[in-house]
């Protein structure tokens, strides 16, 4: 099938939601596409699955059904869904302090500080301040060991500021305390594998040349405009300070979220590799059975209730927008556009989102190689997810 007259773009939809075709069209022939896929499951079978456009931009090759995606903080989803399934299993306590599982953390007056603040943005720790090269932050032991030491930027448990790169490492390294196991191996060996993902933290040296190369926004030019993103995000600001990770290094570094070595590593929080249906899949699988995958939810109903409450809102001390969190998860809001109250996920900078529904039924996943600045979805998702509840009969929230 085809969308506009120059982009090609492959794949199925089921009977009724050919209105998501027609959105993902509208992306590339109104909104600048150059490569993406979305996928979404209803009641754990796959209605929509497609995909379009170029890998590179300016290039020849097709953005097929076998590309893959960093998908940055889309990576969260399934790293809450880690710590959610540990505390499922009642190896996780929420609500123990961090240093229960990870002593070292007690540091700098941090003993207190319980797990679920991790999950809920709510540690202080935003941001790495102890000097660390890039290799440094790559190989996982010399930036947790600089966490574990720091003190917090504000006290925690009275605000919270979106841990943009450091949720990862936080949340990623109580998980390898307990079993011993790194996130990325934990997620592949308990969900991935179950489900049957494409999705890797961590990605494999065999699945590198299957990647889309990220195409990432440009400094304005205008100077009164580059000046109020400057103020906004610059190093200087918290903003800044928190997308930079460890030092700004994330965001100085020259064209760092190609780099093959960077997909290679674990970054929890940022570095996911995936595709729209893998993404769409994991929510899927989490909140009920899905075709080919295990015979129950991996999620119970009362780890959904419990991943869902909320535990944060109001004003953000980083992102400087009123954001809503559950236990690792976006809640749906204003902020994050998932089309129904009952909705939790994750969005990733550049435009990237997984998210589930389950009052609905719905998992959705969409994946690009095209950046739009904004941190919690744009013009694409919008439209894609308003056609998939006009698919259900169902009017949109939220977008």
């Amino acid at each position: 099938m085809t969308g506009s007259a120059s982009v090609e773009i492959g794949g199925t939809v089921e009977p009724g939601f050919e209105a998501v075709r027609e959105a993902f069209a509208a992306n590339f022939a109104e909104h600048g596409e150059v490569g993406a896929a979305v996928a979404v499951y209803r009641d754990g079978h796959k209605v929509v699955d497609l995909w379009g456009g170029v890998k590179e931009q300016g290039g020849t090759t097709p953005y097929g059904e076998d590309a893959l995606q960093l998908v940055f903080s889309s990576t969260k989803g399934a790293t809450a869904a880690c710590a959610n399934l540990l505390a499922q299993r009642g190896l996780l306590d929420l609500d123990a302090p961090v240093a229960e599982y990870w002593p070292e953390f007690a540091a700098a007056g941090k003993g207190a500080i319980p797990v679920r603040w991790l999950l809920c943005h709510k540690a202080g720790l935003p941001y790495v301040d102890h000097p660390l090269s890039l290799r440094e932050v790559l190989a996982w032991d010399p930036v947790v060991d600089a966490l574990a030491h720091q003190a917090p930027v504000w006290e925690p448990g009275t605000k919270h500021g979106y841990h943009a790169v450091t949720f990862g490492w936080l949340v990623g390294e109580v998980v390898r305390r307990i079993t011993g196991k790194s996130l990325g191996t934990f997620f592949a060996e308990e969900i991935a594998g179950p489900l049957g993902l494409e999705f890797w933290i961590g990605l494999p040296d065999e699945q590198q040349d299957r990647v889309a190369p990220l195409v990432t926004w440009s400094q304005p030019k205008d100077p009164d405009m580059a000046a109020l993103v400057a103020q906004f995000m610059g190093p200087d600001t918290m903003l800044g300070k928190a997308l930079g990770g460890v030092n700004g290094i994330f965001l100085s570094e020259d064209d760092v979220w190609n780099r093959p070595e960077v997909r290679a590593a674990e970054i929890p929080a940022a570095n996911g590799v995936t595709n729209a249906r893998s993404l769409a899949r994991m929510y899927a699988g989490l909140v009920g059975t899905v075709e080919g995958g295990p015979g129950e939810p991996l999620f119970t109903e009362d780890t959904i209730k419990r991943a869902t409450e909320l535990q944060t809102s109001g004003a953000d001390e980083v992102l400087m927008l009123e954001t809503t969190f559950g236990l690792g998860f976006f809640l749906s809001s204003p902020v994050a556009r998932y089309g129904a109250p009952t909705s939790f996920g994750h969005t990733g900078a550049g435009g990237s989102m997984g998210f589930a529904d389950p009052a609905h039924g719905l998992a959705f996943g969409y994946v690009m190689n095209r950046m739009m600045q904004g941190l919690m979805g744009d013009p694409r998702t919008a439209g894609l997810v308003r056609a998939t509840y006009e698919s259900i009969g169902v009017e949109p929230t939220y977008v």
